[in-house]
């Protein structure tokens, strides 16, 4: 049968940590008949936290996916981790979805990952549905959330439900369309909704809650400001229609309650996932270039009779083969084809093809627009690059990673170990752009770095437990750069004369602080300004080199150099002696002499950092936090509860966790994420130098 791609849906779930992401993702899985027992998060059990670490944990770690129905619908779901460190993981997953679903805590509200995770939404322009979960717990305020999310996130929510009561008081919604109030069987599984006419104690807010509901969707939607200002009838298919227009453009985001764990409010959002968020058919056209370098752009429609390109977004090592995660943005992938890398210029064959349910797999034979499958059989291929057809060659936009923070040793138990040690971290590194590893030849130890403590920790525990490598780990370390303050000149010099042919390389460089607005450019900008074939042309790359080698370990303690502006003012060449390689190396001890004569400094990583502590334990908490050179930018009260915002640097963070929970008998509660890099205290960075 010929499949409707007007109903298919590619959403995900994303959210702040604790927020209740997992949970909606297994209530959809069991209301939608995907799995026939309710997977639960704190007893280990949940369907798509399906690795033993995440079981441990009670966290999502990797993003995992399924493909379920609902009604006419079909949805492919990806569940998302909420914890900064593994903010990858929601990065690439929002980069291949049409729609999503941010779910926030009643009581928590707008926390530190929502503004992540909402603003990587925007990036991507992913429409969204917003869902206030937990509105059962003590504290609960559906009213106050919405008003954070417009304020602190630069949204646009439009409640099309109202909760009925908060906390333990709640018994379901009242949906504002219909003007109808769902109540849910109180049962363990409350999967029977009664639809009754609202009761007369809310009778008079929900008219209003309406009336500001179609003034809202109306004032960003033109057909519906139409009837709205000449009184015409304002249907509910009206309103639907608009809605749908407006969420498709981000204009408005509908904004549902209920509480996951209850099984409340599940069905409804799953109703408004098919009447508001886009289908593939309703996002433009894929857009991209004709081959790496190119400017000549290009596109495709999402169509199965279009040329077929996808995106590979995911990767995971198996024992099978490694599973390449796509999504098909155009045309069909039949089994056994071969393909075009266009990112890597490689051919590539699909052996096989999956559809994924969390660790499940079910055999496809095809692929069409708009799917979201796993292949086997590609080699070379990594996280971002575009597989298409090798007669229509076509480059998407490809995805950025963040630098790792913190870093830290690891050495091969035994000598048996270490090319199993070399190939294990080469498998990680395929599965996690964010992850670096590189060997330190003066301490013979290597480097591993990643997003945190907990990344650190996982990576660790995959080595050990899951391939079964023996390791000794050091203890993490922060990951420190080195900069400039001032400007410095300086002549870098290598002539050697050996007798025959010699070497012979002279330049002069310039280096100062990069301007702010030169910083996407990269860490080190080199410019030339050779003037009259001071140095002949072909010889300037080399010089390039020589100071990018420079850089990537700088004077005061082997860091890698950023924001630092090189220009080559002038040189010296003979025309026997002179080659690449002493043109390299004088560009390399040209730049560590300017460097050395233009003040450098240690940055360290500055985290943002939400604290929630109750009243009485106010003062100890700040009192720490000072002592670990913190910056409060900001207090709010949450009911008897203090939220500080604050800047701290990472180095003065390990291990925060469990201090805070000491100082708060356990009930607070604290998530951090990388804001900037900031220059080092003086007193701090003497400390350093001589370590």
């Amino acid at each position: 049968m010929a499949r409707n791609l007007s109903n298919l849906r590619n959403i995900g779930v994303a959210a702040h940590i604790d927020a209740g992401k997992t949970t909606v993702s297994e209530r959809i899985l069991y209301f939608t008949g995907k799995s026939y027992k309710i997977g639960e998060v704190h007893d280990g059990t949940a369907v798509m936290d399906y690795l033993p670490e995440e079981q441990e944990r009670g966290i999502t770690i990797t993003s995992a996916a399924t493909t379920c129905p609902w009604k006419q619908y079909t949805l492919n779901l990806i569940d998302t981790p909420g914890h900064v460190d593994f903010t990858i993981e929601v990065e690439r997953s929002l980069r291949v979805l049409d729609g999503a679903i941010a779910v926030f805590c009643a009581v928590g509200g707008v926390e530190a990952q929502s503004e992540t995770v909402w603003q990587q939404a925007s990036r991507y322009n992913v429409p969204r549905l917003c869902f206030i979960n937990k509105c059962d717990r003590a504290g609960a305020d559906f009213e106050s959330v919405v008003n954070e999310i417009r304020n602190r996130l630069g949204a646009n929510p439009v409640a099309i439900q109202l909760p009925m009561g908060m906390g333990s008081e709640f018994k379901g919604q009242i949906d504002l369309i219909e003007m109808k109030a769902f109540f849910y069987e109180e049962s363990d599984v409350a999967t029977d909704i009664r639809v009754e006419e609202i009761p007369a104690k809310y009778a008079e807010v929900a008219a209003q809650a309406r009336h500001d509901m179609i003034e809202a969707v109306a004032s960003v939607d033109d057909e519906l400001m139409s009837k709205y200002i000449h009184e015409h009838d304002i249907t509910n298919d009206d309103i639907k229609a608009a809605l749908r227009r407006q969420t498709i453009q981000n204009r408005v985001q509908p904004a549902l309650c209920g509480s996951a764990l209850k099984h409340v409010g599940i069905q409804p959002l799953l109703d408004a996932v098919g009447d508001y968020l886009p289908s593939p058919l309703d996002m433009p056209p894929v857009e991209g270039l004709e081959r790496v370098g190119s400017d000549k752009k290009a596109a495709r429609d999402c169509s199965d009779e279009a040329p077929f390109c996808g995106l590979v977004f995911k990767i995971i090592s198996d024992q099978h083969g490694d599973l390449y995660f796509m999504r098909v943005y155009s045309g069909t992938l039949t089994q056994g084809s071969r393909v075009l890398n266009t990112s890597r210029d490689k051919k590539e064959i699909v052996s096989r093809m999956l559809e994924m349910h969390a660790k499940q797999r079910i055999k496809r034979e095809t692929a069409e627009a708009g799917d979201i499958v796993a292949l086997i059989g590609p080699k070379y291929s990594l996280t971002g690059d575009t597989l298409c057809d090798p007669k229509h060659p076509i480059v998407l936009e490809a995805m950025t990673f963040p630098d790792p923070v913190i870093s830290m040793s690891i050495e091969p138990a035994s000598a048996a170990e270490r090319d199993k040690l070399g190939e294990a971290l080469g498998v990680l590194r395929r599965e996690d752009p964010t992850f670096r590893s590189n060997f330190d030849a003066e301490t013979g130890q290597t480097i591993i770095s990643g997003m945190g403590e907990l990344h650190l920790e996982v990576l660790r525990n995959k080595l050990t437990r899951d391939m079964g490598i023996q390791v000794r780990v050091g203890t993490p370390r922060v990951a420190y750069k080195e900069t400039i303050t001032t400007a410095g000149e300086a002549e870098g010099r290598f002539i050697r004369q050996t007798g025959g042919h010699g070497q012979f390389g002279v330049v002069y460089l310039k280096v100062e602080p990069l301007p702010e607005e030169m910083h996407e450019e990269g860490p080190v900008v080199f410019v030339n300004k050779i003037k009259q074939g001071a140095i002949p042309r072909e010889y300037i790359s080399s010089v390039e080199e020589g100071v990018h080698d420079a850089a990537s370990m700088g004077p005061l303690s082997g860091y890698p150099m950023v924001n630092v502006l090189v220009t080559l003012l002038d040189g010296k060449y003979h025309p026997v002696d002179s080659s690449d390689i002493a043109f390299v190396q004088a560009g390399s001890i040209g730049f560590k002499a300017a460097v050395a004569k233009a003040s450098p400094v240690f940055l360290e990583p500055i985290m943002r950092l939400e604290v929630l502590v109750p009243d009485a334990f106010l003062g100890a908490v700040s009192g720490d936090l000072n002592s670990r050179r913190a910056e409060i930018i900001g207090m709010e009260s949450r009911g008897s509860y203090r939220k500080l915002t604050s800047k701290v640097p990472l180095a003065s963070m390990f291990g925060y966790t469990t201090v805070l929970r000491s100082l708060t008998q356990g009930r607070g509660t604290c998530t951090m994420e990388p804001l900037t890099y900031s220059m080092v205290p003086a007193e701090v960075a003497a400390k350093m130098a001589t370590v």
